[in-house]
């Protein structure tokens, strides 16, 4: 049986069957509802059911019980029970529509002991353009993706990626090493649902541990020696104090960033550290009571994203303007 999905404030409307997912559906009818993962983890493709009632095959992750009791479900994930209305986000034309693409690599260097700071060009690509804050899927030779947030703004053919070793990973711990600068790779981009929304005026807070530094740093490039900068408070939570590959780097972004802040924070500083300690979210919390006035985006491990945007939530932040994307590193090994 089909079940009708209507879009609250616009009024579009499309047909869901039996067998499908409310968001897979809507993009077979070209309708392009937020949505990253499709497998119920990472939350972007999140809506408020006004009306209506949905089930599930399997209870999401992605979904805090908070979220849930407040009335909202994970398009991907969600079937139709019946009619629904619901508020969702459409989102807007990507810049460059994916596609797989031959990336040659321009540069190398070691960030850290852990951490290796790469620049591929897409050669093929003139002008080639993203939403600041998304993803490419670098392909093995098995066809198997390993994807990397973009870490520079869009500027020509040319990206960086910030790249952390996992040990035994099959591109981090073996292709990557015997890399060198003109050889080739297989892509496909630009992919993702983390990007920034420009139109959202709030005030940016960005809190990210460890490489998921990369998309916040290309959020914040697209937006330097922009007039119409909103005010950004930076979170950067690691380890120790190695973790903070850019540490100075960030300093020195306040002479093009109108009203930005950076506040980096370690869990195991060690001794000598004179800075905040702790976990990035509780830091954070201790300096804002309110969120609710804040774009947020959230971006690193998925224990600091889940723990992040439920006591985010109890701090007043609004549900429709927490941005997130959660690094499963056992995808990328």
């Amino acid at each position: 049986m089909c079940h009708t999905v209507t879009i609250a404030g616009s009024g579009e409307s499309f047909r869901v069957g039996a067998d499908e997912s409310v968001l897979a559906a809507a993009l077979s009818q070209n309708l392009n509802l937020a949505h990253d993962c499709k497998s119920g983890t990472c939350g972007t493709c999140r809506v408020r059911l006004v009306e209506g009632a949905i089930s599930y095959r399997e209870e999401p992750m992605g979904l805090l019980p908070e979220e849930a009791e407040a009335g909202y479900a994970l398009a991907c994930q969600a079937r139709c029970e019946t009619d629904l209305v619901i508020e969702a986000e459409v989102q807007p034309a990507l810049a460059t529509a994916p596609g797989r693409q031959r990336a040659v690599v321009r540069g190398i260097r070691r960030f850290s002991a852990d951490v290796t700071h790469l620049t591929l060009e897409v050669p093929d690509l003139d002008g080639f353009s993203y939403l600041p804050g998304q993803h490419v899927s670098i392909l093995m030779e098995d066809g198997r993706p390993r994807s990397f947030s973009m870490a520079s703004a869009p500027d020509g053919n040319r990206f960086d990626l910030h790249i952390r070793r996992i040990p035994g990973g099959l591109f981090t711990d073996g292709r990557l090493p015997g890399l060198s600068e003109g050889e080739g790779l297989d892509v496909e981009l630009p992919l993702g649902s983390f990007f920034l929304r420009k139109a959202d005026f709030r005030p940016l807070l960005m809190v990210a541990t460890g490489t998921g530094l990369a998309p916040i740093k290309s959020i914040l490039e697209s937006l330097m020696d922009d007039p119409d900068c909103p005010p950004s408070l930076l979170y950067w939570g690691t380890r120790e104090p190695s973790g903070l590959y850019l540490h100075d780097d960030i300093a020195a972004w306040r002479a093009r960033l109108p009203e930005f802040e950076y506040r980096p924070v370690l869990s195991r500083p060690g001794p000598g550290w004179e800075g905040r300690q702790g976990y990035v979210q509780d830091a954070v919390l201790s300096d804002i009571e309110d969120l609710s006035e804040y774009a947020i985006y959230l971006c690193g491990s998925p224990a600091m994203v889940a723990a992040a945007k439920g006591r985010f939530i109890d701090a007043g932040a609004s549900i429709n303007h927490i941005y997130a994307d959660s690094f499963l590193f056992e995808h990328n090994r």
